[in-house]
């Protein structure tokens, strides 16, 4: 397996799990029904300790993948791995972009700012799960662009 795509799995798994908990959490642990939704600095708090978590989970996997190879790891991308890179990130900007616009053009019309913000973090969640999820694919499938 690429050390690459070793990477983009170690990402993508930290990201869904991460997120799913932050979701999860907002979901049970606060009144979602209320006009003004959950407390800003709660929320905040929530997503803060979420992110640090897997910043933290992420930087140890990908310590110990560098560490088990490390002339893989010092590695200079190939043009493969740009052409992965940049096709899946392609996909993802246009996954990002229609999120935005429900986001910024849609929602403001009818929706408070606590389900505008996180509509807009779950769009970002989607455009990079979409990015690693292509990546892992094209390493599998010896995709060359």
């Amino acid at each position: 397996m690429a050390f690459r795509e070793k990477l983009a799995w170690v990402t993508l798994g930290s990201m869904l799990i991460a997120y799913s908990i932050y979701f999860w959490l907002l979901a049970t642990r606060f009144d979602l029904s209320r006009p003004d939704g959950p407390p800003t600095v709660a929320m905040l708090a929530l997503f803060g300790m979420v992110t640090v978590a897997q910043v933290i989970v992420i930087a140890i996997a990908t310590s110990i993948l560098a560490i088990r190879a490390q002339k893989d790891a010092n590695a200079k991308a190939d043009e493969r791995d740009r052409a992965i890179a940049r096709r899946a990130t392609g996909v993802a900007y246009v996954v990002l972009m229609v999120g935005m616009i429900v986001v910024g053009v849609v929602m403001p019309f009818s929706e408070p700012r606590w389900k505008i913000a996180n509509a807009a973090l779950l769009a970002l969640v989607l455009a990079e799960a979409i990015r690693y999820v292509l990546v892992i694919v094209s390493y599998r499938r010896g995709w060359h662009g």
